[in-house]
């Protein structure tokens, strides 16, 4: 008779299979026998979505983790709604735009329209649901590239939404209105079906957007076919934009623009007394506090004996320290630190902190990750360049940009820096832009905080250490920012500090 092991060994092996032939992280309980199926969710591979649909999940990880659920949201709604609603299914204007207009969000609630839906809500694993809308489609539906899901297209999501999306997510909606080429895109739709009332809001909105081109064409063409059309300003404020196809460099834009309103309002730190020579000292006395927090803050376990061993130059690459994960880590933080002093240092002496930056943090990152090279765990190009592969951050409700948007953001996040004339914006929204993009594999935490810190100090305020004990507000404040649009938790928090 086999082992109660040996039955999880061939439920695991079924798990696998299935995997290989259908899906990396959705299942179906038609995809397993039974037995299978409870073997697995009794230990805990497998967390129950709703019925009959699961997500594969780590026994291994903490009770409760969300990581592999929002990692693979997405791709349940797509094959929930394939299986459900053949093709005749797409997501809700107001959640098209969204995709549309890059949002990296998870949303609570998502709202699937079929002519077949019975406008019904089902709990999914919390916070989220889906609402099903028995509602008439779109006339054009496009397949989404990143998500796969059903979408309106781009102009008829912009003229079905309502018009409360311009209050209730203005960047979404001026991200979206940015993207429009031309009034052609809007107007085939508006004249055929006779919209003037929606006519007269889209003129508003892209005139308020600054694009007077397309607002005067539609205003013109609407009435030369015999409408009546009253424009109406669906914003509260005017906000110019230029076409851009890219989404995310819009968003980053406008996210921005308005944060930095917030971080002015809100920032309390003094200035540092410290002239260059002493502040520099001074950072480097800090190194070893700075280096315990940060690490831990990344779960590594780092202790006083080998942030000495790693700082002197005792400790090797072929070292025997039983933990070389964590010594490795010790390692190209120090080396990144010393890099991260002489740009600080480079500061100091130009006063061109945008422009360092640009220049150097593409260094910090390959000195973090050189002794992870020196060693053959990773590759010299892992170190180049972004990176390759979609990345998500463990509990969050926010999805890391996509790699081919990323070297897009990231020069639009230096353009910021750059033109950018408060310190206190440039750190704040340096650090919490840096690690929204996510633009690594891995070191964004440590990276931004040093990008944190270096913006302080072209201000003239001290170096600020983040306590590991601090992590959980630390990380609530940063999510805050990111799935809210909320800056000032993360403002006070560094305040606070």
């Amino acid at each position: 008779m086999a082992t109660i092991t040996e039955l999880l060994a061939t439920s695991l092996e079924a798990l696998k299979q299935v995997q290989k032939e259908k899906d990396f992280m959705i299942l179906k309980s038609s995809d397993l026998s039974r037995n299978n199926l409870k073997r697995l969710v009794d230990n805990h591979f497998l967390r129950p979505i709703l019925k009959g649909w699961y997500v594969v999940t780590d026994p291994g990880t903490l009770p409760g983790d969300s990581t592999p659920w929002y990692a693979s949201y997405w791709n349940f709604i797509s094959r929930y709604s394939n299986d459900h609603y053949g093709k005749e299914w797409c997501l809700s204007a107001e959640q098209s735009l969204s995709i549309h207009s890059g949002s990296t969000t998870i949303p609570k609630q998502v709202i699937i329209r079929s002519t077949q839906a019975s406008n019904n809500t089902l709990e999914l694993l919390p916070p989220c649901s889906i609402f099903n809308l028995k509602a008439e489609l779109p006339t054009q539906i496009v397949l989404d590239d990143r998500f796969q899901v059903r979408l309106y297209s781009l102009p008829e999501a912009l003229i079905a939404c309502s018009p409360v999306m311009y209050q209730n997510d203005s960047i979404c909606m001026r991200t979206a209105l940015a993207m429009i080429r031309d009034s052609s895109e809007v107007l085939q739709i508006l004249v055929d079906k006779g919209l003037s009332t929606k006519a007269g809001r889209l003129v508003g909105a892209f005139r308020n957007n600054g694009r007077e081109d397309i607002a005067n064409d539609i205003m013109q063409t609407m009435k030369r076919m015999g409408y009546d059309v009253r424009e109406e300003n669906p914003f509260d404020a005017i906000e110019p934009l230029q076409h851009s196809q890219s989404p995310y460099v819009t968003r980053i834009k406008l996210m921005w623009k308005e944060m930095r309103v917030v971080v002015i309002q809100n920032f309390n730190r003094p200035k540092s007394p410290l002239n260059s020579e002493d502040f520099l000292a001074r950072m480097e006395a800090q190194y070893k506090l700075d280096a315990y927090h940060s690490l831990s803050i990344e779960g590594y376990r780092v202790t006083d004996y080998l942030i000495e061993k790693v700082k002197s130059g005792l400790w090797k690459p072929d070292s025997t320290d039983t933990d070389q994960r964590n010594a490795l880590a010790a390692r190209g933080y120090w080396q990144a630190f010393q890099k991260v002093k002489a740009s600080v240092s480079d500061i100091f002496n130009s006063n061109e902190a945008g422009t360092i930056i640009e220049r150097d943090l593409p260094l910090w990152y390959q000195e973090m990750f050189m002794p992870c090279v020196s060693v053959g765990i990773i590759k010299p190009s892992d170190i180049v360049g972004y990176r390759r592969h979609q990345v998500y951050i463990r509990q969050s409700m926010h999805t890391p940009l996509p790699p081919e948007a990323l070297s897009d953001a990231m020069s639009t996040l230096f353009e910021l820096l750059k033109s950018e004339p408060e310190a206190s914006v440039r750190a704040i929204l340096g650090h919490f832009m840096f690690t929204f993009i996510h633009p690594y594999m891995d070191g964004n935490g440590r990276l931004g905080r040093f990008l944190l810190n270096t913006m302080l100090a072209s201000g003239g305020y001290d170096w600020i250490i983040i306590p590991v004990e601090q992590r959980a507000p630390y990380m609530d404040a940063l999510e805050k920012a990111s799935v809210e649009g909320n800056i000032e938790p993360f403002v006070k928090f560094v305040g606070s500090i």
